[in-house]
């Protein structure tokens, strides 16, 4: 339950650090702010720090976040689930 809530944690953490609207003003134009993999392995270190009792280390948790956050990102958007269709 608790790698469930850290992966949500670090997705939500990372979108809103990546495409939300409150940060344009202060958001840098690094590619870092800019990329869902590269932001969340970052925001999975940082909730790794706020979590202590998640049974794996730093590294793992900025991995799992980074994978996990991309991969979500591919498959949801901005109204649900994404389809895409080949003719």
């Amino acid at each position: 339950m608790k790698l469930l809530i850290f992966i949500l944690a670090c997705y939500g953490m990372t979108m809103i650090t990546v495409y939300g609207k409150i940060f344009d003003k202060i958001r840098p134009k690094y590619h870092l702010f800019h990329c869902t993999m590269c932001m969340g392995f970052w925001v999975g270190m940082f909730n790794w720090l706020t979590i202590s009792s998640l049974p794996f280390n730093i590294f793992v948790a900025g991995c799992i976040s980074s994978g996990t956050s991309y991969l979500l990102s591919k498959v949801v958007g901005d109204s649900g689930i994404v389809i895409n269709m080949k003719k």
